[in-house]
């Protein structure tokens, strides 16, 4: 099993229409025909929803994304038009409410690895390939690899795990002149910022972008960017192969989770519990040093 522990209910509001509600994002059309993007400060573990929120997660991507949009307009363009509040918006949307262009989506997770860890280090280990890219033998947890790779995913739903797919699916599915632009672009924009990273003493291990094709036929970079809930990031000098790495994400919730004090059986029938004070201040805590140690700014 797996999915929500207790979906929400959308919030209603005059002139928007709701569309879905995700795993932390809820999307709305309004009047003009944009999309209306509110993220939420929901988390997920194990392909769960989890019950309890984490205060401000949602202000945290919205705004980490935003600063990175800036510091990639020139590789790539993103959807945001504006980041003011629809009329009659509740005032808690504030910072966590983005207006975005329509797009045509690509049905394809884009994602870039520079470090071998998660799924990646779990097809390696049996085939010393990921995505059906072969890598050298000696690699383990944590290795940098010789260059960065792209890995792309299927997209999934709520409650399922996304599906590593190799690149000639990828053409298959989107055309070969379009699967080379999403591989040149998910590359280029991981350079940038795994360089910008490293700079502020962050390892930017991989990260997944998704991007769509505006009324004119540009690609653009949708939905959020190089967050903790689309990208690992380690502290630099705490790197070390060989071993899981510490992270800015929810490793706190998935160690909780984990252990004999949750009390939860992954592989059972119940959903997970809620999580303790203690779990939400840490997690809580991570995404907004994440924040603060990549764009140098105070989070208030």
């Amino acid at each position: 099993m797996s999915g929500f522990v207790e979906k929400p209910e959308p919030v209603q509001v005059p002139g928007l229409v709701h569309l879905h509600t995700g795993k932390v994002r809820d999307l709305y059309r309004d009047e003009d025909g944009n999309l209306v993007m509110v993220a939420s400060d929901r988390i997920s573990a194990f392909d769960w929803v989890l019950p309890t929120e984490i205060p401000d997660k949602g202000r945290v991507l919205t705004q980490l994304s935003l600063w990175w949009f800036d510091q990639l307009r020139d590789l790539v363009p993103n959807h945001v038009i504006s980041t003011e509040l629809p009329a009659g918006a509740p005032a808690d949307w504030a910072g966590r409410t983005l207006i975005c262009t329509s797009l045509d989506m690509v049905p394809v997770e884009c994602v870039a690895r520079g470090y071998l860890t998660g799924s990646g280090l779990v097809e390696y280990d049996q085939t010393r390939t990921v995505c059906g890219l072969a890598l050298p033998e000696g690699l383990v947890n944590g290795s940098e690899l010789p260059a960065p790779i792209f890995t792309p995913a299927a997209k999934a739903e709520v409650g399922e795990h996304d599906e590593n797919v190799s690149y000639e699916e990828v053409a298959r599915t989107t055309g070969p002149e379009t699967a080379a632009l999403l591989r040149q672009t998910t590359l280029a924009v991981y350079g940038r910022a795994r360089d910008i990273a490293r700079e502020r003493g962050i390892i930017l291990a991989d990260t997944k972008f998704e991007f769509g094709f505006d009324e004119d036929g540009a690609l653009v970079a949708g939905d959020e960017v190089l967050t903790p809930d689309s990208s690992r990031f380690w502290p630099a000098d705490q790197w070390e192969p060989g071993r899981a790495q510490p992270s800015y994400d929810k490793q706190f919730v998935r160690d909780w989770l984990a252990s004999p004090a949750s009390g939860w059986d992954r592989s059972g029938e119940l959903p997970p519990p809620a999580l303790p004070q203690e779990v939400v201040e840490q997690t809580r805590a991570k995404y907004v040093e994440a924040y603060e140690r990549l764009t140098g700014l105070a989070w208030s």
